[in-house]
């Protein structure tokens, strides 16, 4: 019989692991190509042979998602697999319509045909939409495991934008492993908070092959998840993060609902900085799709480094790229705390932008007033340099997980913002982790 055509739709990460787990080495299948989205500068590429294995003797090309269309007609594509996150569900039912009309299916590979099982205890970290506050939930997870005599090891969400080859394994324990792998800001965003507690992270573009690696070293694996998605393992305990800075939307976005609903515990997060109302949305709405699942009340204070820069200052405020793009965020950390510390005002940077960080406003121009902290690859980490060099501000407000000024060379002032989660309430990560026999 001879194999199905196949086209996965992604953005350089569910992607590439949907291919690797299900279709890589399926003689059922033939899949003659990717497109991608999101992601800058993906689209032209090759998903490259040596990771694509023998039933691909060529690799797989690339392609931007605007030529979907063209490509099911020219490529005879019986099947697409959507395969990436953080969209709303009208927007997958959307493409599963024009993908329809063509004349082919539409699918959603789900976690029995995706996950892979670990020799060690996984949990998972997950959102019902980027930007909920993830970070601070591992950060806590891993001081909690750590204190309980555990040897921890992370591995994130893929974000592959350079030499997939190269990019097969990658092991980050030492700052030095972010120049040696020539990292991201978007990378780095979620790599160096690891490293600056001592611990080990991995990511990468095959799966299976970085947890052989992990569990060499780790008693718990920790999956640190991307966007909203769904864990690349299965997982002994699941904890999803939800956002009541966006009420409803842990309903209505893909697969965030899904993180939801596959959540142990569901983590309210922000509550110091969101209505009481949309709190008890959210509440409400956890207890509609998962009513098993235990809920902890968070709060995410904030802190800076140096106030004295904020207050009556005129700042720019330059928040985490993905939050404010994709993730639809019109607010951050840097904002709270440009409010909560008396700044005068915000500085519009519209104004002062250059190349990429334009594109990034024409693209997304509900961003308004702030800054995304964009830099997929090293010309855009530049066109972020100049433009924040270019505004005509007092100082600079970093709301981003990382040191931004280590990476560019910023000629005004600057603060960082800092968060960590707060538990609030007798339910806690550690009574979980107990209750589930981690620790």
């Amino acid at each position: 019989m001879a194999r199905k055509n196949v086209l996965i739709m992604g953005a350089a990460g569910r992607d590439f692991h949907n291919f690797n787990v299900y279709f890589r080495d399926n003689e059922d299948y033939n899949v003659v190509a990717f497109t991608a989205t999101q992601i800058p500068n993906i689209h032209g590429r090759l998903y490259p042979t040596e990771l694509a294995g023998k039933l691909y003797p060529e690799g797989i090309k690339i392609y931007d998602e605007s030529e979907l269309l063209c490509l099911i007609d020219e490529l005879h594509v019986h099947e697409v697999v959507f395969s990436y996150s953080d969209v709303p569900f009208n927007y997958v039912m959307t493409k599963a319509s024009m993908v329809n009309a063509a004349g082919v299916s539409f699918r959603l590979l789900g976690a029995e045909e995706t996950q892979i099982k670990s020799k060690k205890p996984v949990v998972s970290v997950l959102a019902v939409r980027t930007g909920s506050g993830k970070s601070q939930t591992s950060r806590k997870i891993v001081e909690v495991l750590r204190a309980a005599g555990k040897k921890v090891v992370a591995i994130r969400h893929p974000m592959p934008y350079g030499d997939l080859v190269k990019q097969k394994v990658q092991r980050f324990g030492s700052l030095e492993d972010l120049k040696k792998h020539e990292c991201t800001i978007e990378e780095i965003e979620e790599y160096e908070p690891h490293i600056a507690l001592g611990g080990v992270i991995y990511a990468g573009v095959d799966y299976g092959a970085i947890l052989a690696e992990a569990e060499k070293e780790a008693d718990v694996i920790l999956w640190d998840g991307g966007n909203n998605d769904t864990s690349f393992y299965k997982s002994d305990v699941t904890f999803t993060v939800v956002d009541p800075h966006r009420p409803g939307h842990e309903l209505t976005y893909y697969p965030g609902n899904t993180s939801l609903r596959m959540a142990d515990c569901a983590i309210i997060n922000k509550i110091d900085s969101a209505d009481a109302e949309d709190i008890l949305t959210v509440r409400n709405n956890i207890r509609k799709v998962n009513p098993k699942a235990k809920i902890i009340e968070g709060a995410s204070p904030i802190f800076v480094d140096n106030p004295s820069l904020i207050e009556g200052k005129k700042v720019l405020v330059v928040e985490d790229g993905p939050t404010l793009t994709h993730g639809e965020m019109e607010y951050g950390a840097g904002t709270i705390a440009a409010m909560n510390f008396g700044a005068a005002e915000i500085i519009d940077p519209r104004p002062f932008t250059v190349k990429s960080i334009t594109d990034t406003y024409k693209k997304y121009p509900k961003i308004g007033v702030l800054l995304p902290a964009m830099g997929y690859g090293e010309q855009q980490m530049k066109d972020l340099e100049e433009t924040i060099n270019n505004t005509e501000c007092d100082s600079v407000i970093i709301g981003t997980p990382i040191d931004l000024g280590r990476i560019l060379k910023i000629n005004k002032p600057s603060t960082r913002v800092m968060y960590e989660l707060q538990e609030i309430g007798a339910v806690t990560v550690e009574s979980i982790l107990k209750e589930k026999g981690i620790i």
